[in-house]
């Protein structure tokens, strides 16, 4: 359950470390996003000279989350961190991805995503 104000970390090597939700994207009304969800967040931590910067206001996809997640198969899928990657339109703006990604991510459309990950379970 990823909400407004969740302090997430970010997977992917654009720059930034730690970002803060600013808001779940898809009606006025929605409160909670999961993963496959895009969602507008603040960079809150961030490296020196690189492609993201502290205070910038990106979207990102989540691609992690410590709540339990259930597939359409009836199982459940949870992670250890709430994890998002960075986007620049549909692609991410890293190069790299660290760690597990569902196979969600692939099925919603970012095959990118899926193909740059380490592990995807």
């Amino acid at each position: 359950m990823i909400q407004m104000r969740s302090i997430m970390s970010v997977a992917d090597n654009s720059g930034a470390k730690r970002v803060g939700v600013i808001k779940v994207l898809g009606g006025s009304k929605r409160r909670y996003g999961q993963i496959g969800d895009i969602i507008v967040v603040s960079v809150k931590e961030a490296e020196p000279r690189k492609q993201v910067k502290k205070k910038d206001v990106v979207r990102a996809l989540i691609i992690r989350q410590r709540n339990n997640f259930g597939r359409k198969d009836g199982s459940y899928i949870r992670f250890d961190d709430n994890a998002v990657v960075i986007l620049e339109g549909k692609e991410p703006k890293g190069g790299r991805i660290f760690g597990p990604v569902p196979r969600e991510i692939k099925e919603k459309g970012f095959d990118t995503i899926a193909s740059l990950a380490q592990e995807v379970v």
